[in-house]
């Protein structure tokens, strides 16, 4: 494998440059940042002017590895497509826009994103708090990866800042915060949250996947790095894979960016491409979740076989209030749990027809998942542990009244 050795100062430039750019230097983040626009304008304009060689619209897929150079060193911005891609680029620079970030970086994958910002801001004998109902995947890499790294982890009810504030310790450099948590839906005060990190002199990492940046903006919350899964809502598409870490901090993004590299867990061109053509409609998609999601809400609480609906929209939800301050929607993932027990979660799992079985979430579709089975198996046993009559939904963007009368077919074939 051969590429330059690259400083870290370039590659973290090479996150927020204009895709059609001479030098990574003249960035459109920079124009789109400065100016009063609304979060739909930037989801289809920011880092996504036109072509300077064709006039195209739409940014290229610049399906490539590696670049010409004039000579030596000189080069118009990219070497080679691990440091530097321009859909990337216009991905990134979409991003960071979004989240009001100043650096954007996408990667592979959600995890592959966790990996570089763990890897870069932990170390050996460190010492991470994380949610006690923390995504699976997310559990399973610090207790079975980082763990042998050498870094500890506490899990704690973020809702109780008493109890986060307790957890902290001398070596902790990292808080890691998922609001709605997956899948119980728990809520936490991203500014509270900040407060307790920051006075400990460590990080907060917010997990934004599930809220989107269209309902949550955690960095102006006070977060240090804001943390995407894209294969969900951002993508939305239910057809690509990938990450996202967006950060306002210079240093910190620029440390990013250089581990962003080294360990090249970066996505293609390809993926950056369906990422950024799913970010254009992330706003009206997320009004329809919304909107779905509520309806589904309101049939499953005039249920008799459903014993309790998570939803941060409801007004007994703990963490209600805290979610109408920092959310502009409640978002569209709804669990609920069977008064029948597991044996009911699994019969209305295999009976919707429009709800497709399935993990993941956040596309146009709706699905419906067992999440003791599926996607949290890797804490079965563990503080974690889900329950096992809980069904989760990712409530998509059909008609909503072909999702209701689906689920109360489902719901109907339960014993009485």
């Amino acid at each position: 494998m051969e590429e330059p050795e690259q400083t870290a100062a370039h590659i973290a430039a090479a996150g927020s440059a204009d895709f059609g750019s001479e030098v990574h230097g003249d960035t459109t983040a920079d124009r789109w940042a400065g100016g009063d626009y609304g979060f739909e304008t930037l989801a289809i304009h920011a880092g996504q002017d036109p072509d300077p060689t064709t006039g195209a619209v739409v940014v290229p897929i610049y399906q490539t590895s590696t670049y010409v150079q004039s000579e030596v060193g000189r080069h118009k911005g990219y070497e080679y497509s691990r440091s530097g891609n321009p859909t990337r680029t216009a991905l990134e620079t979409c991003l960071a826009a979004l989240e009001g970030g100043r650096t954007g970086l996408a990667f592979a994958s959600g995890l592959a994103a966790e990996d570089c910002l763990l890897r870069t801001v932990t170390s050996p004998g460190g010492h991470v708090v994380i949610p006690d109902d923390a995504y699976g995947g997310t559990y399973r890499l610090f207790a079975k990866v980082l763990e042998r790294w050498g870094v500890s982890h506490t899990p704690v009810a973020l809702s109780d800042l008493d109890a986060v504030r307790a957890a902290v310790r001398p070596e902790t450099s990292l808080i890691w915060c998922e609001t709605p948590t997956n899948p119980l839906l728990g809520i936490a005060d991203i500014a509270g949250l900040a407060s307790i990190a920051h006075d400990a002199g460590a990080r907060l990492a917010v997990d934004n996947t599930f809220a989107s940046p269209y309902l949550q903006q955690p960095l102006a919350l006070g977060a240090d790095v804001v943390v995407h899964s894209t294969t969900k809502y951002l993508g939305g598409h239910s057809d690509v894979v990938g990450g996202a870490l967006i950060s306002t901090d210079a240093v910190l993004g620029e440390e990013l960016a250089y581990h962003q590299n080294a360990m090249g867990g970066v996505p293609g061109a390809f993926d950056s491409w369906l990422v950024l053509r799913g970010a254009k409609t992330l706003g009206v998609r997320m009004d329809r979740h919304c909107a779905n999601a509520a309806a589904v809400v309101e049939l499953l609480l005039a249920s008799p076989k459903v014993a309790q609906v998570l939803y941060p929209g409801l007004p007994d939800h703990p963490g209600h209030g805290v979610a109408a301050k920092q959310m502009s929607g409640f978002g569209g993932m709804v669990s609920f749990r069977l008064a029948g027990g597991e044996a009911a979660a699994l019969e209305v799992c295999r009976s919707t027809t429009v709800f497709t079985l399935g993990e993941s979430l956040g596309g146009v579709e709706s699905l419906i998942e067992h999440p003791a089975r599926m996607t949290h198996a890797s804490v079965a046993g563990s503080q974690l542990e889900v329950p096992a009559d809980l069904v989760r939904l990712s409530v998509g963007i059909e008609t909503a009244g072909d999702l209701l009368a689906d689920l109360e077919r489902a719901l109907g074939r339960l014993p009485a």
